[in-house]
């Protein structure tokens, strides 16, 4: 339906431009918050999910990004790349097989300073077995999986 809509817009609206299929930052349908809410700094500084608040809150790349401290939010501010999950919080072994789907601040990963989730602990099992592969075929396929 998107689609045919935009091919509608595309064909007979002077100056219309083909967005993208779906946003850069995965969020819930009805939500524009990242990372499910979850603070994304809180991986690298307390090594594990932490909540975030709407009082330590941000907004960057499209989306609400929540933090549990102001310290947090400072950080992310700061370097909000060093910080955001890779693939805009999808998950990051489907990006890998050329779709979207997902990403769980449940299933995670740190690798080489950069943060990855996943759909649920059997994607990331698999994840797992070879995420140097996946990482490689997934930035392949990103962003240009946003609009299949």
């Amino acid at each position: 339906m998107f689609r045919s809509l935009m091919l509608v817009l595309l064909l007979f609206v002077p100056g219309a431009t083909l967005l993208a299929a779906e946003p850069a930052v995965y969020t819930s349908t009805f939500s524009s918050t990242a990372a499910g809410g979850y603070d994304v700094v809180a991986y690298f500084t307390e090594r594990k999910p932490v909540e975030g608040t709407s009082t330590y809150s941000t907004e960057y790349n499209g989306a609400t990004w929540q933090f549990a401290s102001a310290d947090n939010l400072a950080r992310f501010e700061a370097d909000p790349e060093k910080f955001a999950p890779a693939y805009g919080g999808y998950c990051a072994w489907a990006v890998s097989q050329g779709y979207l789907a997902k990403g769980s601040p449940e299933y995670w990963t740190v690798i080489d300073g950069r943060l990855y989730l996943n759909y649920n602990q059997a994607v990331q099992n698999d994840w797992l077995k070879d995420t140097g592969g996946f990482i490689k075929m997934a930035e392949k396929e990103w962003p240009t999986v946003l609009n299949q």
